[in-house]
C-alpha cells in the first residue's frame, strides 16, 4: 500500500497540470477572441464634406483594424514630406532588402533597386504595393517602426485619438487599430493640408515597367462623381473602404468597414451615398443644379456634366428624389454639337457603355482632359441607336490630336473629330 501512494500522488499532479493548460488556453481564446471578431464588425460613417455634418454613422468610434487604409497616412506624410521640401517626385528611394521581403499585394522591386517619389505614390494609392510602403517609411523615417510612431504622433495631432499605427501598409498587426470616425478625420485633413497631391487618389491606372495595374477603388468607374481615395482588405477586418465624392460641388466623405467581400462594401458604401444625397436634397441643399468652380476643386468637369444631365434627366422624368446612378445621358445632339474640336473614345449601342467610357477616359488623363465636357451623344443609324462617347471642348486640332495622344499611351481606344462639322 505504502508504494501505491506516490503513484495516486504523481497522477494527481498531471491532472492538476493538465487541467490548468487546458483553463490557460481556455482563458487565451477567451481573450483573443473578441478582439478578433470585433475588428471584423460592420462600422459605417457619412458627412458632409463642406461642413462636417455627420449624415450617418454606425459604431463609428469602433475600434477596427484599418488594414490598407493605412497607406492614407503613409502618404500624407509623403505629400508632408514634398509640401516641405524633404523629397521631390523624382527623388529615388532605395528599396531595402525587409521591404522586398513583405508579403504581396507589391511591385516586387529587388534590393537595392530604387523608385521614385512619384512611382510610389501611384504604386501605393493603385496596387497598394506593400513593399513600396515599407520603401516610403524606411526613406522619411529611417526604420518602419520610427516611421509608424512618427504616422500616430500626426494622427494625433489632426484629432485622430483611437488610432495606432505600427506598420506603414496596414499588414496584420493587433496593436494597429482605428476607427471609422478617424478615417473621415485623415481624409479630411489630407484634402485640406495637401490637395494639390488629391488627385493622385482618381488615378485608375498605373504603368510600371512592363504591368500595367489597375486602382482597387471600384467606385471611381462605377459611382459617378467619386475621386477617392482608397480600399484595405486583411481577414481581421473584412473589406474596407474611405470614399470621397463631389456631385453638384456637394462633397461626401464616407468610410464602410468589415465588408465580406468587395462587392457587398462597395453596394453598401453606395446605397450609405445615395441615402445621404437624398437627405441634401431633401434639405434643399444640392442647389442651383449647376455647379460652381473654383480653381482648389480637384472634381474632373467632365463628372459635373455628366451629373447635370442626369439631374436633368430625372426632372424630365418627373421623379424627384430618385437618385439612379446607372443612368445618365447628355442632351447635347452631334446637329448642336458646335465646341470646334473633341475626341471620341468609342461609339456604342448600349448607353451604358458610352457614359463609363467618357467617365474612364476623363479619369485616365485628367492633366490633358480637366478642362473639357462630357457628353454621350445619341444618333441614330441603319441597325439602331448608337451613343457616341466625347469630350468637346479643345482649343484646335492640335490640342485634340495631343489628347489623343495621352490616351493611346494608357491603351484608351481615341480619336480626335471636329465636333463642329460631320465628325
Amino acid at each position: 500500500m505504502a508504494k501505491s501512494t506516490p503513484s495516486r500522488s504523481s497522477d494527481h499532479m498531471r491532472s492538476f497540470a493538465v487541467a490548468l493548460m487546458c483553463l490557460t488556453v481556455l482563458l487565451c481564446a477567451t481573450v483573443l477572441a473578441p478582439a478578433s471578431a470585433v475588428a471584423r464588425t460592420y462600422t459605417a460613417m457619412v458627412i458632409d464634406g463642406d461642413t462636417g455634418e455627420v449624415l450617418h454613422e454606425y459604431r463609428a468610434d469602433h475600434k477596427v483594424y484599418p488594414a490598407s487604409l493605412t497607406k492614407i497616412m503613409t502618404l500624407y506624410m509623403l505629400f508632408d514630406a514634398l509640401d516641405h521640401g524633404k523629397v521631390s517626385l523624382s527623388t529615388p528611394m532605395k528599396v531595402s532588402k525587409r521591404a522586398w521581403g513583405q508579403a504581396p499585394s507589391k511591385l516586387g522591386l529587388k534590393p537595392g533597386e530604387s523608385i521614385s517619389v512619384k512611382d510610389a505614390i501611384l504604386a501605393l494609392v493603385t496596387k497598394s504595393a506593400n513593399d513600396i510602403a515599407v520603401v516610403v517609411a524606411e526613406h522619411l523615417g529611417g526604420t518602419e517602426i520610427k516611421f509608424a510612431q512618427m504616422m500616430t504622433s500626426e494622427a494625433r495631432r489632426i484629432g485622430m485619438t483611437r488610432t495606432t499605427f505600427r506598420n506603414a501598409s496596414g499588414l496584420p498587426n493587433r496593436g494597429q487599430m482605428t476607427t471609422a470616425r478617424d478615417m473621415i478625420k485623415m481624409a479630411v485633413a489630407l484634402r485640406k493640408n495637401y490637395g494639390d497631391y488629391y488627385h493622385y487618389f482618381s488615378t485608375q491606372k498605373f504603368r510600371f515597367g512592363n504591368r500595367t495595374y489597375g486602382n482597387h477603388n471600384n467606385l471611381l468607374a462605377s459611382y459617378y462623381g467619386t475621386d477617392g481615395i482608397k480600399t484595405g482588405y486583411i481577414n481581421a477586418s473584412g473589406f474596407n473602404l474611405v470614399a470621397s465624392v463631389n456631385r453638384n460641388g456637394k462633397r461626401l466623405i464616407a468610410a464602410v468597414f468589415g465588408g465580406r467581400t468587395a462587392r457587398t462594401r462597395d453596394d453598401q458604401m453606395k446605397k450609405l451615398l445615395d441615402r445621404a444625397y437624398l437627405k441634401l436634397k431633401e434639405d434643399g441643399e444640392i442647389m442651383p443644379p449647376r455647379p460652381r468652380f473654383s480653381p482648389d476643386e480637384k472634381i474632373l468637369p467632365a463628372d459635373a456634366q455628366l451629373l447635370i444631365a442626369k439631374l436633368e434627366s430625372q426632372r424630365e422624368a418627373e421623379q424627384p428624389g430618385r437618385v439612379d446612378t446607372q443612368t445618365v445621358v447628355s442632351r447635347i445632339k452631334p446637329e448642336t454639337a458646335t465646341d470646334g474640336w473633341a475626341i471620341q473614345v468609342g461609339a456604342f449601342s448600349d448607353q451604358r457603355r458610352a457614359q463609363e467610357a467618357v467617365l474612364a477616359a476623363a479619369r485616365t488623363a485628367p492633366d490633358v482632359l480637366r478642362l473639357t465636357r462630357a457628353a454621350v451623344e445619341q444618333q441614330a443609324s441603319g441597325t439602331g441607336v448608337v451613343y457616341r462617347a466625347r469630350l468637346l471642348g479643345f482649343e484646335g486640332e492640335t490640342a485634340a490630336r495631343a489628347a489623343c495622344a495621352a490616351l493611346r499611351r494608357e491603351k484608351v481606344a481615341c480619336i480626335p473629330v471636329n465636333a463642329g462639322g460631320a465628325g
